[in-house]
């Protein structure tokens, strides 16, 4: 039987929530620098890939270090977001950024990998019947890589609902507020007399990232088909 408090609840919502809004914001980014180091011949491209790739080998508390730093009260984005006023820090808009740091290069090579697999005749027959850069974008480039965007979205959901590091160094683990399912656990597993609330909080992690997965199989069976 699951032991679930109120605060684990809001916990699992905020996963979520994170979860959904760094997918959603990356995605448009991803695309692009996807597209870029495709079908893009420039100097410099192997430093853009360097960069694209860094937080896939940097330590997560470095990241959210970094994060801390930048936009923390006296980061250099601090004037830019005070004339907005715009609070970034220790807030659940700074567990969405720095989730969507983490998760970034998965995405970004889930979906090159899709545009990679584009048979280039068909760009090129597209332009040969006057089609546009930005009609072939769209009507080429993008549907074919369908199956890249999806295997990326998923992987970068999946990371998002685990991000654990760079999160509580640049949002914090204030319950109902920046605390996530991994940092809820880590509360729990520091009390020993807590273990059956942070195994309870185990298994829903576990049975969300089953369904972010039975998803992604089942959305790639159907592009698969339909293809």
């Amino acid at each position: 039987m699951l032991l679930l408090t109120h605060a684990d609840f809001d916990a699992i919502r905020l996963s979520i929530k994170v979860a959904l809004a760094a997918t959603a914001l990356s995605l448009p980014f991803g695309f692009f620098f996807a597209y870029v180091m495709t079908f893009l011949k420039f100097r410099g491209k192997v430093l853009l890939e360097v960069l694209v790739n860094l937080p896939l080998t940097l330590p997560p508390v470095v990241i959210g270090y970094l994060l801390l730093i930048a936009l923390g009260k006296n980061g250099c984005f601090a004037p830019l977001l005070d004339a907005l006023g715009v609070r970034l820090i220790f807030t659940w808009k700074a567990a969405v950024l720095a989730s969507a740091v983490v998760g970034f290069p998965l995405l970004v090579r889930s979906i090159r990998i899709g545009m990679e697999g584009i048979d280039y005749h068909l760009i090129q027959a597209s332009r040969t019947l006057g089609a546009r850069g930005i009609d072939t974008l769209f009507t080429v480039i993008l549907p074919l890589s369908l199956r890249g965007i999806c295997a990326g979205s998923s992987l970068m959901l999946a990371r998002s609902l685990g991000e654990f590091g760079a999160t509580i160094i640049a949002a914090g683990n204030i319950p109902g507020v920046t605390q996530t399912i991994p940092l809820a656990i880590y509360d729990y597993a520091s009390s020993p007399s807590s273990e059956a609330a942070a195994l309870s909080l185990c298994l829903v992690a576990v049975g969300i990232s089953v369904l972010v997965l039975l998803f992604h199989e089942l959305l790639s069976s159907k592009l698969a088909r339909r293809d």
